[in-house]
């Protein structure tokens, strides 16, 4: 089965808890605060690898969880870091966070890596917060949480020349004459459900990756038929080879199945058309073919001033097929790499980014049905799970972050009152004015 689209949840790992501790030895004078750090958490990774073709795995497997780092420990030591969490993805996977629909990454090139949730770091222990004020705190940090996405893996195939065209115009035929790919061939429309690839190798040890591309259909960019299922698939060629059945066995007009498939092409992404095409007449081996092909060139001359280059073949015969692969390697030669529909929309957000100025609140305060303030924030609800509660100098430290941030004061302004309770996630506490 080809997937190429599948979501999935991912956490990264927790940092480890700093500790508090003091030194007791016989023979050190004093002692001092010697409460280690905690460990890194382990990151998400999604690494590209040759050795899948699809994102079948993915349909059975969709929770990932990095593990955790360890605590610190006595006498300064450090806990352990956390092994980073490797994901494996077919080269050609693009992948978004699901609820901000941004791109994260592009994973084209056989172990590339893209951090996609980064590893909580560790928690302070207590022989950092030593001061001449306090010379033996009872302070340390808990690890910084994880942080959890949910991502979009969306795999469009990396290939050098793409076959597009209406379907059983002959493209699955073709992919079978010129490569060592078995496409599914039959006479009837959509035999082909996937997208197939084949490696195309000339006499003069020139080659290239060919995809053929499942059968499109007017409205496809909008979804009929197999629509943008596949359309996205054109991304990545270089190249395209436009097949047109000039039998017209089927009754359809070539010249107007040029212009269709043309324009759902354009509706995708307009600059598909910016691509080097070449016009594959097709079947040229069947009866009325030379006749339809003259009465496309003629179409053809009116309606553009520079037409595509046409090359007619029969994939059954081999007619033409040695002269469309040299043309086809030679466009190769001088093709650009075109960016994807997400790699412009990547850059777009980088740049919209970049200009951007930060006006999202430290944090809210609302008010429970209970007459309780609820604290709400991602900067404050992690300064309260980095806060070890069972020691009162953290609280107090935790204290003193909420009121440097304005919390007090913004709760003043509300109407909050002294011996109102207030309350941050699973936390109580009274608000003393």
């Amino acid at each position: 089965m080809f997937v190429d689209q599948v979501r999935i949840n991912v956490k990264s790992g927790k940092g480890g808890d700093g500790m508090v501790a003091f030194r007791r030895e016989k023979y050190v004078p004093k002692g001092g605060p010697a409460g280690g750090d905690g460990g890194r958490g382990g990151n998400v990774i999604l690494q590209a690898t040759n050795d899948q073709r699809t994102l079948l795995d993915f349909r059975y497997h969709r929770h990932f969880k990095a593990t955790s780092g360890g605590k610190g420990m006595i006498k300064g030591m450090y806990g352990r870091g956390a092994k980073d969490l490797i994901i494996k993805v077919p080269r050609g996977t693009t992948v978004s966070d699901a609820e901000t629909q941004q791109v994260l990454g592009d994973l084209t090139e056989d172990g590339q890596q893209l951090i996609v949730a980064k590893g909580g770091r560790g928690g302070r222990g207590n022989i950092h917060f030593a001061s001449p004020k306090n010379p033996a705190p009872e302070i340390a940090e808990n690890g910084e949480p994880g942080i959890e996405k949910v991502l979009q893996l969306e795999l469009k195939v990396l290939a050098d020349v793409g076959l597009v065209g209406f379907p059983s115009v002959g493209k699955s035929t073709l992919l079978a004459a010129v490569t060592s790919a078995k496409p599914k061939i039959a006479a009837y429309h959509f035999t082909t459900l996937a997208p197939n690839l084949g490696m195309v190798r000339l006499n003069d040890g020139r080659d290239f990756v060919m995809a053929d591309m499942p059968g499109l259909i007017e409205g496809a960019a909008q979804g009929v038929g197999l629509g943008i299922k596949f359309l996205r698939h054109i991304e990545r060629t270089r190249v395209l080879l436009h097949l047109i059945d000039m039998s017209s066995t089927d009754g359809r007009d070539p010249f107007t199945d040029y212009q269709k498939l043309n324009q759902e092409l354009q509706a995708y992404d307009e600059l598909l058309l910016k691509r080097p095409q070449i016009i594959v007449a097709t079947k040229m081996d069947l009866p009325d073919s030379a006749e339809n092909l003259a009465a496309f060139r003629q179409k053809l001359q009116k309606s553009t001033s520079e037409s595509p280059q046409i090359i007619e073949i029969s994939a059954v015969t081999h007619q033409g097929l040695t002269t469309l692969l040299h043309q086809a390697l030679d466009l190769l030669a001088t093709a650009p790499i075109y960016p994807t529909l997400a790699e412009r929309k990547r850059q777009q957000q980088a740049e919209q980014g970049a200009g951007a100025e930060e006006t999202e609140s430290l944090f809210t305060i609302t008010r429970d049905d209970d007459a309780v303030w609820i604290l709400s924030g991602e900067k404050i609800e992690k300064m309260f799970d980095m806060t070890n509660l069972e020691h009162d100098e953290s609280l107090a430290r935790l204290a003193r972050q909420l009121r440097h941030l304005g919390v007090d004061d913004a709760l003043r302004e509300r109407g909050a009152k002294d011996g109102d309770l207030v309350r941050l996630k699973d936390f109580t506490f009274e608000f003393v004015d």
